[in-house]
C-alpha cells in the first residue's frame, strides 16, 4: 500500500448494482423484508428527490434499528455502503448516517488544560462548511487506501475523538463529513484513557480493568466505517494515568515511603510503570486493537506523575536502578516490536518541551530515548502551554508560528543526530482550541500548520478535548497535497 495520501476516484454513473442482500435480511415480526434490497430501491428509485431519498432512508432505518444489529451486519453494511456511494446521491450524509446508524450505536488534560465534554447527547452542530464542501466536491476528497502502512510513517492529518464523541452517531458523522470534504485522512479515538476501556475486550483479565463508563458496542464496525471513508483508524491509550487499573490492582501502584498508595495532587492514584504485569496488560490491549482494525496505537502519558515537592516521594517497587528515561525506552521499544510484528505502527505522545529541553524532564521524558523506540513521535507543542519568555516570547501563546517552527526544528535536527530520516517521523499535536488570548481560530491554526510544513513535515493532529472542530474547519484545505518543505540542513533554527 502507498504511504501517501490518495485522491477517491469519482462516482460511477448510475447503475443498477447488486446487493448482496440475503446476507441483510432480517426478518421482522410485520413480515420481514431484506434491509439491503429496501435500501437499494430507495435510492435507486427514480421519482425521488436526494432530500427525499435521505429521508426516505433514515425513516427506514431508524424502523430496522433494532432488527439488524450485529458484528456481521455491520461488516455488510460496508459492501452496501459502498454500493450506494456509487448511485447519482453524492452527499456523503447518506453514508455517515447509515453506518453510524446501524453499525456504531452505542479528559485528557495532559494536552490542554482542558475538560472534555461530559457523556450525553451532542446537540447537532450547523454543517455548513462541510457539508457544502462536500457536495460541491463529491468525492475527490484526499483519500489514503485503507489497510495498514506498515512501520513506515505515512502523512497523516488528523482529528482527536474523544471517548464520548465515538458513542454519538451524530458527532461521528459530522467529523467524517469534515474528513471527506477536507484534507483530514486521519482519526485519533480515545480506546483506553482515563476512564478504562472504550470497548469490550475479549480477554477476561483485560476486562476486570475495563472500567465503568460507556463503550463503543461493535468496534469492528466503527473501524470499518472510518476505513469505508479512507480514514486511518488511530487509537489512543493512555498508559501509566491509569487509576481504574491502580483501584483493580494496588500491588501495581506507585507508593508512598510508608508503603501505601501515592496519589498526585488531585487524589488520582497512578500505576507504577516498573511493573512488568502492566506492560503485558498494555501492550496486550494494543494487540488486541490492532487485531480489531487499528492502525496505529498512540501512546498517551507515557511518562511518569510529575514529582512535586509538596506531594509526598514516590517509590517505584522493581526499579532496581533503572532511570526513568531508560524504563520509558525499554517499554517502548518493545511495544514497537510487538505492534510491528502484526503490521502495526507504535507511536508515543510527549510533551513539546521535550523537544528543546536538553536532557530528560523530571517526568522521564527524554528526546534520544523515545524517539528511536517509536515509529513516529507526537509532540504536544500547544503555544498555550510554553511559559511566559519561552524562546523568547513574552506571550508564546500569540506567536503560533514560531513556537512551532522552532519546537519541530529542533527535533528534526536531534532525529538527524540519532540518524532518523524517516520523513514522517515526527507528527506535532497543534492547538485547536482557546486557552487564554489571543483567542485560536482559522488564523492560528492555519499559522500552526504552516510552521509544521517549514520544519519538514505533512503531518499533524487537531487536538480539541470536546473533539468540536467546527470554528478551525474554514482553515482546512479541500484537498490533501503535501505542502512540507526540504530544510535547509545548513541553518540552525534559533
Amino acid at each position: 500500500m502507498s504511504g501517501s495520501p490518495r485522491t477517491r476516484t469519482p462516482p460511477a454513473p448510475v447503475e443498477t448494482q447488486k446487493v448482496e442482500s440475503a446476507v441483510l435480511t432480517r426478518n421482522s415480526a410485520a413480515g420481514g423484508e431484506p434491509l439491503a434490497r429496501t435500501l437499494r430501491d430507495r435510492v435507486h428509485a427514480p421519482p425521488q428527490t436526494t432530500a427525499q431519498t435521505v429521508a426516505s432512508v433514515r425513516a427506514l432505518v431508524r424502523k430496522r434499528i433494532g432488527q439488524i444489529y450485529s458484528a456481521k451486519d455491520g461488516e455488510s453494511l460496508l459492501r452496501l455502503e459502498t454500493s450506494l456511494r456509487r448511485t447519482a446521491i453524492s452527499d456523503m450524509r447518506i453514508s455517515a448516517l447509515l453506518l453510524f446508524t446501524l453499525a456504531a450505536c452505542s479528559p485528557a488534560a495532559e494536552h490542554a488544560g482542558q475538560v472534555a465534554a461530559a457523556p450525553g447527547e451532542v446537540t447537532a452542530a450547523p454543517r455548513a462548511a462541510a457539508a457544502s464542501a462536500v457536495a460541491a466536491r463529491g468525492a475527490a476528497a484526499p483519500r489514503r487506501s485503507a489497510g495498514p502502512d506498515t512501520i513506515s510513517s505515512p502523512a497523516i492529518r488528523a482529528l482527536y475523538v474523544n471517548r464520548w464523541t465515538s458513542h454519538s452517531k451524530r458527532k461521528m458523522a459530522k467529523l467524517i463529513a469534515i474528513a471527506d470534504s477536507t484534507e483530514i485522512n486521519g482519526m485519533v479515538v480515545d480506546m483506553k484513557d482515563e476512564f478504562g476501556l472504550n470497548y469490550g475486550s475479549s480477554n477476561s483479565s483485560f476486562m476486570k480493568n475495563a472500567g465503568t463508563a460507556s463503550r463503543i458496542a461493535n468496534v469492528r464496525a466503527f473501524v470499518n466505517t472510518l476505513k469505508a471513508h479512507g480514514i486511518v483508524p488511530i487509537a489512543r491509550m493512555v498508559v501509566f494515568k491509569d487509576s481504574v487499573t491502580a483501584r483493580v490492582h494496588p500491588e501495581w501502584t506507585i507508593r508512598k515511603e510508608d508503603g501505601s498508595v501515592w496519589r498526585d495532587k488531585k487524589g488520582i492514584a497512578w500505576v507504577n510503570p516498573y511493573h512488568r504485569e502492566l506492560w503485558a496488560y498494555n501492550i496486550g490491549v494494543a494487540e488486541e486493537l490492532v487485531k480489531l482494525g487499528f492502525e496505529e496505537i498512540q501512546f498517551d502519558y507515557i511518562r511518569f506523575p510529575e514529582p512535586y515537592p509538596s506531594l509526598p516521594k514516590q517509590v517505584f517497587p522493581g526499579a532496581n536502578g533503572v532511570s526513568k528515561p531508560a524504563l520509558l525506552a525499554q517499554y517502548l521499544a518493545e511495544a514497537k516490536t510487538r505492534l510491528n510484528a502484526l503490521g502495526a505502527r507504535s507511536t508515543a505522545d510527549i510533551f513539546g518541551l521535550v523537544t528543546t529541553v536538553s536532557g530528560a524532564l523530571e517526568v522521564g521524558q527524554e528526546w534520544e530515548k523515545i524517539s528511536p523506540h517509536v515509529d513516529v513521535v507526537l509532540p504536544m507543542v500547544y503555544p498555550s502551554l510554553y511559559p511566559r519568555g519561552s524562546m523568547g516570547f513574552p506571550n508564546p501563546n500569540a506567536e503560533p508560528y514560531q513556537i512551532i517552527l522552532r519546537a519541530i526544528s529542533r527535533a528534526r535536527e536531534r532525529d538527524a543526530k540519532l540518524g532518523i530520516t524517516a520523513p514522517e517521523h515526527i507528527r506535532p499535536w497543534i492547538q485547536a482550541y482557546t486557552l487564554g488570548k489571543p483567542p485560536y481560530g482559522p488564523e492560528q491554526l492555519t499559522a500552526e500548520k504552516q510552521a509544521v510544513y517549514d520544519a519538514g513535515y505533512d503531518g499533524w493532529v487537531m487536538w480539541n478535548a470536546g473533539s468540536n472542530f467546527d470554528d478551525f474547519v474554514p482553515a482546512l484545505a479541500r484537498t490533501f497535497a503535501s505542502q512540507k518543505k526540504r530544510p535547509d540542513s545548513s541553518r540552525t533554527v534559533p
